[in-house]
């Protein structure tokens, strides 16, 4: 919680950065978005808490009902949906806010997957592991026509870590892996918008005019101690300076010794949720609760692997620091679910399990 809690501080440190050039462009207040970014994300933070307090069996219970209010929403959007002039429709505007449903799809989603991987472990147990592999195809499927690429590749990387962990023959997860190559051919010759994008990554010469150009030209400019606060140039560039390039900020102002703060706190989360899942006996909850430690950690690699090059351009945020009303508070939901499965309960024996199993 302290980690997740730095998070959150460093985020309104690179707003306060980032966001007045923005502001100043869209005419209003100086810290507009840096209080909306502090509503929220204290919003976040209460919904964390809140869930936290939870038991398991309450979590998966409302999981599984806002998976159902959420797929549906991730239905309806193209017909009601919105792309603000970024070429994706990924939300629904209601005038003083916006709400995209991937992001509170992807908690719930492993939530669910986790609950029906492990009921299908039992005896006589419902085919969990097809059913959840029917839902993630679907879920990939929708996500792609919007397109936003990046958010499919996230839960379908949640989903197979997830059945990695449950057991899925290595052949199994090498053919999916081979059927996403494939539908990544597919797509880039499908789509015009995912083709510049894997164009743009495979060029070897940056175009110094793009967001990428200008974010590795921060990075660059950072060095190891930065060009000092309020020092930076590439805010008054960058789009998306305080959303999904917050990092080339934080690299120019505050230089690499912020970013490896910012790596090590998101270390921090993910192996010590992983360490008290190692020792949970209930496979549901050590199946949710890797997928969404997993999936936190992944997303942060994303969005940071993106300002370096690492990765084609995705439009994805970084969890907590990055400005986003519903990447909060959907982050602050997942870490509430990850609280409330690696918290310390009295488990019993192991022999005690066996026993109540074999009655």
């Amino acid at each position: 919680m302290s980690a997740i809690l730095m998070l959150f501080g460093v985020g309104l440190l690179l707003g306060l950065a980032a966001s007045p050039p923005l502001a100043a462009r869209n005419g209003l207040d100086s810290f507009h978005y840096v209080e909306r970014q502090l509503f929220f994300g204290g919003l976040a933070l209460i919904t964390m808490m809140i869930v936290s307090m939870m038991s398991p069996s309450l979590v998966r219970r409302l999981a599984v009902i806002a998976f159902g209010l959420s797929f549906i929403s991730l239905i309806l959007l193209p017909f009601f949906g919105t792309d603000f002039g970024k070429g994706a429709v990924r939300w629904y505007s209601f005038g003083f806010a916006s709400v995209q449903p991937s992001e509170f799809l992807k908690p719930v989603f492993v939530v669910l997957t986790g609950w029906l991987m492990a009921a299908s472990q039992e005896v006589g147990g419902p085919p969990g592991k097809s059913v959840s592999f029917a839902l993630v195809c679907a879920i990939v499927g929708l996500l792609a026509l919007q397109p936003d690429f990046g958010q499919a590749a996230l839960t379908l990387f949640a989903w197979g870590v997830m059945y990695f962990v449950a057991g899925a023959p290595i052949f199994l997860l090498v053919t999916i892996a081979g059927g996403v190559v494939g539908f990544g051919v597919l797509a880039y010759n499908s789509s015009e918008h995912f083709a510049r994008r894997i164009d743009g990554f495979l060029s070897p010469e940056v175009d110094p005019r793009t967001q990428l150009g200008y974010a590795t030209n921060a990075i660059q400019e950072g060095g190891f101690f930065g060009v000092g606060v309020g020092e930076g140039q590439v805010k008054w560039s960058l789009p998306d300076a305080h959303t999904d390039f917050i990092i080339a900020v934080a690299a120019e102002e505050y230089g690499l010794i912020l970013v490896l703060l910012i790596l090590a706190l998101y270390t921090t989360v993910v192996v010590r949720s992983l360490f008290r899942l190692m020792k949970e006996r209930d496979p549901f909850i050590r199946l949710a609760g890797t997928g969404l430690a997993c999936m936190f950690g992944v997303q942060a690699m994303i969005n940071m692997g993106v300002a370096v090059r690492l990765l084609p351009a995705k439009g994805m945020t970084l969890p907590f620091v990055s400005y986003g009303g519903s990447s909060l508070i959907a982050g602050g939901i997942a870490l509430g679910m990850l609280l409330a499965f690696t918290r310390q309960r009295p488990q019993g024996e192991i022999a005690d399990i066996f026993q109540r199993r074999g009655r």
